[in-house]
C-alpha cells in the first residue's frame, strides 16, 4: 500500500503531525466478539500483526494509549505485552479523558490520532488531528473517518494505520532499513 495513492495532499499532512495514537479496543484491536467460559472468565482474540505494527510505531517515536468503555484485565496482559502503559478503560466519557491524556503530555489534539468502531468514538473523532475507522466500523463512524481500513478490527486494522501513519512521516525506510526488508 503506497499513502501517496489513497490519501490526498491535506490528509497527509494531518497524518504527519501525529504523536500520539489512541486506541478504543473492543472492535478495533479486536474483532468485538467477547468470549466467557462458564467461570464468567473473558477472552479475546488478538491480531499479532496489529501488535507488531504498534511495537513498531512506538520504536519510531509514537506513542499509544489504550482507551475503551469496558474494563478488561484481559486488555491490561495485552497492554503490558505490547509495551503501552497508559491504559484507561471503564471510561464512558472518552473527551474528557482525551482532554486529560494531551493536557499532561503537553500536546495539542491536531498531534493525536485515534482509531474508533463505533458512535461513542465520534467526539474522539471531532478532536483529533486525524481519526480512522476499522472496516467494520458503523456507518455513523466510517462516514465521519479521515481514513477508513481496507481491513476489519482485530483482523489488520490497526496494522494498517500504524503504517499509514509511518510512510506518512517518511519513517517506512527506516523500519525497512531496520528489518532488512528493502
Amino acid at each position: 500500500m503506497m499513502v501517496k495513492e489513497v490519501i490526498d495532499e491535506r490528509l497527509l499532512e494531518k497524518i504527519r503531525r501525529v504523536k500520539l495514537l489512541i486506541l478504543d479496543v473492543d472492535g478495533v484491536l479486536t474483532d468485538g466478539r467477547i468470549i466467557m467460559d462458564d467461570a464468567g472468565l473473558e477472552s479475546k482474540a488478538f491480531d499479532v500483526r496489529d501488535g507488531q505494527g504498534l511495537k513498531i510505531l512506538m520504536r519510531f517515536g509514537i506513542d499509544v494509549v489504550l482507551l475503551t468503555g469496558r474494563r478488561s484485565r484481559v486488555v491490561e496482559h495485552r497492554a503490558a505485552d505490547l509495551g503501552i502503559t497508559e491504559v484507561h478503560q471503564g471510561i464512558w466519557n472518552k473527551t474528557d479523558a482525551f482532554i486529560e491524556i494531551i493536557g499532561r503530555r503537553n500536546i495539542n489534539s491536531e498531534e493525536t490520532a485515534c482509531v474508533g468502531d463505533d458512535v461513542v468514538d465520534i467526539p474522539l473523532f471531532r478532536r483529533t488531528g486525524f481519526s480512522a475507522a476499522v472496516a467494520d466500523a458503523v456507518p455513523e463512524v466510517r462516514d465521519l473517518a479521515d481514513y477508513v481500513t481496507h481491513h476489519g478490527g482485530g483482523r489488520g486494522a490497526v496494522r494498517e494505520v500504524c503504517e499509514v501513519i509511518l510512510r506518512a512521516q517518511n519513517r517506512w525506510a527506516d523500519v525497512a532499513a531496520r528489518y532488512e526488508f528493502a
